[in-house]
């Protein structure tokens, strides 16, 4: 092997080294332990006669001194070039501007809850809360659910040990209110409720509000206009409300409530079933029985309570399709509100 040619192809690669990568190759070719060419160029000299390997040993050595000090010379310019371009590429301006914080926004249930709330509170309504935890008596029994209601099974109750479930329903603070405080009462009752339901409009998490009302002279016209004012601050003035007649164990005689759909004005589209109208809640005249479990002598007290689910109302209002998309913190979806 040729001493000269392996110096001049040496300073030729190591002239072309411009990254980490191209070092490395270079220091793999001719340093390598097992297979560089200074490794080769000692092997090279069992070929040689006897006496012409002292001094190309000699040479090889002395080139390999060399070579080793200029690819370290190389390695340290190297470092300190790319050194540069690391910081140059950190560079901080500090006379640019902050950039401004994020800016938060609220849900859309916690929208919807408050306005509901400022509403029910400019009639004089106190906001109640009560546990999500619940037993048997104060989430069917006491609001008159027969033992074989449907809502009491399984597959619609999440049930936990010693008897507790969680609650289906915000009714349960209609009890509990009722049992600590005398009336005349006006409680709004919003909160998180449970049911074994998954579906594009039905989450076994969701929010409801439960509303009540008791007096001595408490009738269907206070009841209907109370819901009546509600809806039309909720949805605009001008909104059509429309009662049917339906059933519910806890309220007699009990009413399903409509409004005209805010999406076609009630002229009929796919949102409604091309009725005009969309569901809005469940309501009607407290049973005497709820209030004879209570303590409330339904001779000298009546009431009307109504139920709406919090999420239903939000998607409507807001225009979203599905009610997932309230449960699954996308900041794209709360950024438009």
């Amino acid at each position: 092997m040729n001493v000269d040619a392996l110096r001049q192809t040496f300073l030729s690669d190591l002239e072309r080294i411009t990254d980490s990568r191209s070092l490395e190759e270079v220091r793999l070719k001719y340093f390598s332990r097992k297979s560089g060419l200074i490794k080769q160029a000692f092997a090279s000299m069992k070929d040689l006669a006897p006496e012409d390997r002292k001094g190309f040993g000699a040479s090889i050595n002395a080139l390999q001194a060399e070579m080793e000090e200029a690819f370290s010379v190389k390695e340290s310019e190297l470092a300190g070039h790319l050194e540069t371009q690391k910081l140059e590429a950190e560079r901080i301006d500090v006379t640019l501007p902050g950039l401004p914080p994020a800016r938060g926004h609220l849900h859309p249930i916690t929208l919807m809850r408050r306005e509901m709330e400022e509403i029910f509170s400019g009639m004089g309504y106190t906001v109640e809360s009560g546990p999500e935890i619940e037993n048997d008596w104060f989430n069917f029994t006491a609001l008159n659910m027969p033992p074989d209601h449907p809502a009491r099974d399984t597959q619609d109750t999440f049930y936990l040990e010693d008897g507790f479930l969680l609650r289906t329903h915000t009714s349960n603070i209609q009890i509990h209110t009722m049992m600590n405080h005398q009336p005349p009462l006006l409680i709004l009752a919003p909160g998180r409720v449970f049911r074994r339901d998954d579906s594009p409009r039905h989450s076994p998490q969701f929010h409801q509000v439960e509303g009540f009302a008791i007096d001595r002279k408490m009738d269907f016209r206070h009841f209907k206009g109370t819901l009546e004012h509600f809806l039309n601050r909720l949805f605009g003035e001008g909104t059509k409300v429309r009662f049917r007649p339906s059933f519910f164990p806890f309220t007699e005689p009990s009413a399903e409530v409509d409004i005209s759909c805010i999406f076609c004005s009630g002229e009929g589209c796919t949102v409604c079933s091309r009725t005009g109208w969309v569901e809005i809640m469940g309501a009607g005249m407290i049973h005497p029985a709820v209030l004879n479990n209570v303590g409330f002598d339904p001779e000298e007290w009546m009431g009307f309570a109504f139920g709406m689910g919090l999420d239903r109302v939000a998607m409507l209002k807001y225009g979203i399709p599905n009610i997932r998309l309230l449960f699954e913190s996308d900041v794209r979806l709360l950024e438009q509100f």
